[in-house]
């Protein structure tokens, strides 16, 4: 079972309501992934060890985390080159997942061992905890200000969840094991992935239908990880025991990797069909990116 983005394992390794039911649709997937040509521009922020680009909204500003030389983990925000370090005030560890038009933020922060989310607005933190849950980790918030994340219960299970005007509401599709909520866009669709017994798949969830998406080809995992006004979706799949990205436009996937590239997954997509996403080179160290079409 996967935990999270493999962005989130590595930045969460640093920080030391409702049932919503809906039915299942499927995809029309394409026979073989297409072409595309993408500019690829790798992220790293400044003497740090490693890192991941998560989202970027639609003036261009991305966020993610990076981890510092003492390998405490942090967010950032790059805006017109700048890189701007947010830390949640106290906190053992913080990184940033999702930003929308209005510049509000969520991400995750640690504190004593526990992991909260956390919404910036204004300079001002406020934090997001699931009521009764054991963890919650906020991974988007859209221009109406709805935010998508996944929470641990106390039996330790992982749901998706949908945080709208101070209301939680689980996300789980039917039959599911494990649930994250990872992408949401201006029109509140969401996608993610889930698990069920001995399987893994992504999923699109639309006016209380869920979709399933999976990459063409033997069914060894995908996940949906963000989607835009449009709805683009990007995520990640596994070939051959090696992560690769990848975009949905209009039942086409294409396979998205950074040149050098030995894992790759792709988190957000703007207005503009911008990707972003981190990867790992062969020496092993983490890097964001943007992929401009």
């Amino acid at each position: 079972m996967r935990q999270m983005t493999m962005f989130a394992q590595r930045v969460c390794s640093m920080l030391v309501g409702a049932f919503f039911v809906g039915a299942f649709a499927f995809t029309v997937l394409a026979t073989s992934p297409a072409a595309l040509a993408l500019t690829f521009t790798t992220i790293d922020v400044p003497g740090a060890t490693g890192t991941g680009a998560a989202r970027s909204n639609a003036a261009g500003q991305i966020v993610g985390g990076y981890a510092d030389a003492s390998g405490m983990g942090h967010g950032f925000l790059l805006d017109n080159g700048t890189f701007i370090t947010i830390d949640f005030p106290g906190a053992t560890g913080t990184t940033t997942f999702g930003i929308n038009a209005a510049g509000q933020i969520v991400g995750i922060y640690g504190d004593a061992g526990t992991e909260h989310g956390y919404l910036l607005d204004n300079g001002a933190f406020t934090t997001i905890d699931v009521p009764g849950a054991t963890r919650t980790a906020p991974f988007d918030i859209n221009n109406r200000g709805q935010i998508v994340g996944d929470y641990v219960d106390g039996g330790g299970t992982s749901h998706g969840f949908l945080l709208d005007k101070g209301t939680f509401t689980t996300i789980d599709p039917p039959g599911s094991v494990f649930t994250q909520a990872i992408g949401i866009n201006a029109a509140g669709r969401i996608v993610g992935d889930f698990e069920l017994p001995g399987q893994h798949h992504g999923f699109l969830l639309d006016k209380g239908m869920f979709t399933l998406i999976d990459f063409p080809g033997p069914p060894t995992g995908t996940d949906a990880l963000g989607i835009n006004a449009v709805g683009q979706v990007v995520g990640r799949y596994v070939a051959g025991g090696t992560e690769h990205g990848f975009l949905l436009d209009k039942g086409t996937f294409t396979t998205v990797d950074p040149p050098g590239s030995t894992f790759t997954e792709a988190i957000g997509i703007n207005a503009s069909g911008q990707i972003v996403g981190d990867y790992t080179d062969a020496s092993g160290t983490g890097h964001g990116f943007v992929a401009t079409p």
